[in-house]
């Protein structure tokens, strides 16, 4: 120890120079020495504090509100998936006519270690009901969505390009290259499942990818005591603006068990993530096409759907984008399509098309009038009814919120809402489904109120 530190801990050991005077040596130098271990210890655990630092995460979502109908009776069969076509995954706009109270909380812990290595724990619970009542015990869906682990940037692979800033995960858990159309309640692709993957992997300077490997349970089907499960094979790719995602997946024993049913898939994704908003002003829009055929033919929910057909193929464009086009005035397109065959059943074939556009006019820094209209055309054949129409909603929504400047996701959101849905005859009380009490749209022609409230962090 230098000589300053020594005379440092001296006099704060001692207390005064008339002290030292009268202090045995050696009973000054056994202090030192006990005082300086101390300053050792102390170094250690500041040390050993750095090397493991840890810090706690909690994000969440929810919405909640009432929606009734113009009879003042609370409002059924609504949402963004309450047409003919929504049993096949065609959305609607969501402002005005959802019913649920939907809640999300995420908890993580990470740890970081001084050589840039991290490890991150993250569960996810939800819960949704319909009830206005604050007790939902007998119908609440709690669950834990999401239980997995990663760990980031370790030691072992600081030497290679391509795993140097990859990040290894295991678990059950939500892709993280999942993406949406927040205006239609609708992921572009959604997968989730358990397993484990690596993602950023590095393959050269322009070109990233994410692997991963996913279980999906399709259940005991037909009463069958076998639990089919389907495995999905992935590879997502990012070259600059453009990424290219290829699936592959496999369920055994899944056409032996429901009939004729797909015991493997393919599914395929090519879209392009614009800095601008269609290169014609500030921004941002997402556009792209996906394929799939037999298990992949779910185009949304990758792998989750066990009743596809051996011989189902789907074909789904979309686009969408955020600007600002005048000092107070927003702006969000959105666009959906898809067609597909051989679905459920031999020679069925369905075809829809969505549209919707939300408006923002902002008043004030805490108030905006929030404008939307959706359009949706169906032409659905499922091999033993046929239905074709359109579907109408236009919706104006006062709201409250923090700042309106920061734009269409800052949250939260106090809204009132007045919705007009209607749609054509012929889809009345028609379905997607064979099954004698699959839902149906009944007559339209509808008024719809809704007091919500919605939020994430």
């Amino acid at each position: 120890m230098k000589m300053n530190t020594l005379t440092l801990a001296v006099v704060l050991g001692l207390g005064s120079t008339s002290v030292i005077a009268n202090t045995d040596v050696a009973e000054l130098e056994q202090r030192i020495n006990e005082l300086e271990a101390r300053l050792v210890k102390t170094e250690q655990v500041t040390e050993e504090a750095n090397d493991q630092a840890s810090s706690f995460e909690f994000h969440g979502y929810a919405r909640a509100g009432l929606l009734i109908n113009d009879n003042l009776n609370g409002a059924t069969g609504t949402g963004p998936y309450m047409t003919a076509a929504g049993a096949i995954g065609a959305p609607i706009g969501r402002l005005g006519v959802e019913d649920d109270n939907y809640v999300e909380a995420n908890l993580i812990h990470n740890r970081y270690l001084d050589d840039g290595s991290s490890a991150r724990f993250h569960i996810m619970l939800a819960d949704s009901v319909e009830t206005n009542n604050e007790w939902t015990a007998e119908e609440s869906q709690l669950n834990v969505r999401q239980v997995y682990s990663e760990l980031a940037n370790l030691r072992a692979f600081s030497d290679s390009e391509a795993l140097s800033n990859a990040t290894f995960w295991a678990g059950k858990r939500f892709d993280r290259a999942n993406y949406d159309i927040h205006f239609l309640d609708s992921d572009i692709v959604f997968l989730s499942g358990t397993g484990a993957g690596v993602y950023d992997v590095q393959l050269s300077d322009d070109w990233k990818a994410n692997f991963s490997i996913y279980g999906r349970d399709f259940g005991n089907i037909d009463s069958s005591s076998t639990d089919i499960e389907n495995y999905i094979a992935t590879m997502n790719n990012w070259v600059g603006n453009w990424q290219f995602m290829l699936s592959g997946m496999t369920a055994s024993d899944n056409k032996e068990l429901t009939q004729g049913s797909a015991d493997k898939g393919f599914h395929a994704l090519l879209a392009y993530h614009a800095d601008s908003f269609y290169g014609a002003g500030e921004g941002f829009a997402k556009s792209g096409v996906l394929f799939g055929d037999g298990l992949g033919a779910e185009l949304k929910g990758i792998g989750s759907n066990g009743l596809l057909t051996e011989d189902a193929q789907a074909v789904r464009a979309f686009t969408y984008g955020v600007t600002r086009f005048a000092e107070n005035w927003r702006a969000a397109p959105s666009f959906m399509a898809e067609y597909s065959q051989d679905r459920f059943e031999k020679n069925d074939e369905f075809a829809w098309a969505s549209v919707n556009l939300r408006l923002a006019q902002e008043f004030t820094e805490n108030f905006e009038m929030v404008y939307e209209g959706s359009y949706q055309y169906m032409d659905l054949d499922n091999a033993t009814d046929k239905a074709s129409g359109s579907f109408y909603k236009a919706t104006i929504a006062p709201t409250l919120k923090l700042s309106t400047s920061k734009g269409f996701f800052d949250r939260p959101e106090l809204r009132f809402a007045v919705s007009y849905v209607d749609w054509s005859e012929d889809l009345n009380d028609y379905a997607v489904s064979l099954d004698t009490d699959a839902a149906t749209m009944g007559d339209g022609g509808e008024v719809l109120f809704a007091l919500q409230m919605e939020t994430w962090f």
